[in-house]
């Protein structure tokens, strides 16, 4: 089995048992926010996902570290719940966890989900172009797009939506011009 997968299946738990708590008390969107801002802290911070990794830092310094950071930023659940994952020493997985609520969540609320790799960042008006012709390509009323950034690509970009892929890189390019000169 593989590491993601395995991360997965330990994941899922977690996420649905959030997502039921939060349904039952109407909090879902706000549950989103909470956790979308704590993935964010989380991915912007090597340091402290370092920190909360290390085996050798005791579950309270770790504990310690996350009320000072998400105090009064985040539910007394999902706090709660941070620090769950501490006692168990499944914090490790706390982005897949995070991750994994969040693509339930768009699922429930008819969100298609589009990770687009790009060499750059793009603007806002072209972000905004792009979400307008993958809404026509995928008949999607809202869409989310995930954006991660690729220097291998060298320019343009690749977008997964689902199973499908876009390559429209420059790297992708240059690939396939390969392969048509070595097959002739």
């Amino acid at each position: 089995m593989s590491n993601q997968n395995f991360e997965e299946k330990i994941a899922m738990p977690y996420a649905e048992a959030i997502i039921a708590h939060a349904q039952s008390i109407n909090m879902l969107d706000q549950y989103k926010s909470e956790l979308s801002s704590v993935l964010s802290v989380l991915s912007k911070s090597s340091d402290l996902q370092v920190f909360l990794l290390n085996p050798l830092n005791n579950n309270l310094s770790k504990k310690g570290v996350l009320k000072k950071l998400f105090h009064n930023q985040v539910d007394n659940f999902i706090m709660n719940f941070l620090l769950v994952l501490v006692d168990r020493r499944r914090i490790s997985f706390l982005k897949t966890i995070i991750e994994k609520y969040l693509k339930i969540t768009y699922l429930l609320e008819s969100i298609t989900i589009v990770e687009l790799y790009s060499a750059v960042d793009l603007s806002e008006v072209q972000q905004s172009n792009l979400i307008s012709k993958i809404k026509l390509m995928t008949s999607s009323n809202e869409i989310k797009l995930v954006s991660k950034r690729d220097t291998s690509l060298i320019g343009g970009f690749i977008i997964k939506i689902g199973s499908k892929i876009i390559d429209a890189s420059l790297i992708g390019k240059l690939n396939k011009i390969s392969l048509y000169l070595n097959a002739n």
